[in-house]
């Protein structure tokens, strides 16, 4: 992959975003409490996705899985991406993924800050 800096610079940047977040918030308890139910329902569902195109069944429609990342399975996502080897390399996907976590840490710093 000739952008794999950039994939993991933008890893870095939403982690530490998403630490910083829940660092700062007056209930950072109930944020990581919900972002690792939301991650663990989202790797699922990349792993679920996985196997059915292994085994040629029905599919998880792609927006499905990124309704997920955007309402905070994102790092379930990273991780399924990397673990599984699951839609990481198809460009518009990943694109869209992106455009996801910000938006997801963009409402999230919106929402502690205010």
């Amino acid at each position: 992959m000739q952008y794999i800096w950039l994939r993991r610079a933008l890893i870095i940047v939403s982690l530490a975003s998403l630490g910083w977040f829940i660092f700062t918030s007056q209930q950072s308890m109930f944020i990581v409490k919900v972002y690792a139910v939301i991650a663990a329902l989202t790797f699922i569902a990349y792993a679920l996705d996985k196997a059915a195109a292994k085994g040629n069944r029905w599919r998880i429609p792609e927006s499905t899985l990124h309704v997920l990342a955007l309402v905070g399975g994102w790092p379930g996502a990273i991780l399924a991406q990397s673990i599984l080897r699951h839609k990481s390399v198809k460009r518009e996907f990943r694109l869209i993924f992106w455009v996801t976590v910000g938006i997801n840490l963009f409402v999230l710093g919106w929402l502690v800050t205010r």
